[in-house]
């Protein structure tokens, strides 16, 4: 089985989880991160994408 990749905002510590998306953010279950759109920021402190580095989830 693939491990989930997950998005760690550098900033805060959000966790994007693909397979739980960002309702709030129009980010529906399932989007993979590259496929969110570039204005989106991070629902905890605003950070852009740019903020956010890729991590395995075996390795939180």
């Amino acid at each position: 089985m693939a491990e989930t990749q997950l998005w760690i905002c550098e900033l805060c510590g959000y966790v994007y989880d693909p397979a739980e998306g960002d309702p709030d953010g129009d980010v529906k279950a399932g989007m993979k991160f590259e496929d969110i759109p570039d204005d989106w920021t991070c629902p905890v402190c605003g950070a852009n994408k740019d903020d956010f580095s890729q991590q395995d989830e075996a390795s939180l």
